[in-house]
């Protein structure tokens, strides 16, 4: 297994930039398929972006152009740069990792406790 604890969400104004952080520990080179997911109030986890073992990383319409995930193996730590955020970003994210390459199913084994991120317009 993998533990995953999420930087400390904000909140920023529709414009604004915000890069979330996940670090990882436990059995990190297991679990190294990793992805970000947002849930809003009252919807289900949605993928956000995800990047696989070879680097090679894919992104939600709705946030392509926007939205660059990154990892750092050194650090075991995924990142998540939001940048020109809009008030329907708003929600929970959380960071997931498993062994099987889910990309941006929610079915992930492992999953951080979630940081909330608020736009304002």
């Amino acid at each position: 297994q993998v533990q995953l604890v999420e930087s400390v969400g904000c909140s920023v104004q529709a414009g604004g930039s915000l890069r979330l952080s996940c670090t990882a520990s436990g059995d990190t080179y297991s679990n190294s398929y990793m992805s970000w997911f947002c849930q809003a109030p009252g919807k289900g986890r949605e993928g956000v972006a995800n990047i696989r073992t070879d680097g090679i990383t894919s992104c939600a319409d709705s946030e392509k152009g926007r939205f660059t995930i990154s990892k750092d193996n050194a650090k075991n730590t995924l990142y998540l740069q939001m940048n020109s955020l809009k008030p329907e970003d708003t929600a929970m994210y959380y960071c997931a990792a498993d062994r099987i390459a889910w990309e941006l199913m929610p079915n992930y084994a492992n999953w951080g406790q979630g940081t909330q991120v608020t736009v304002s317009s």
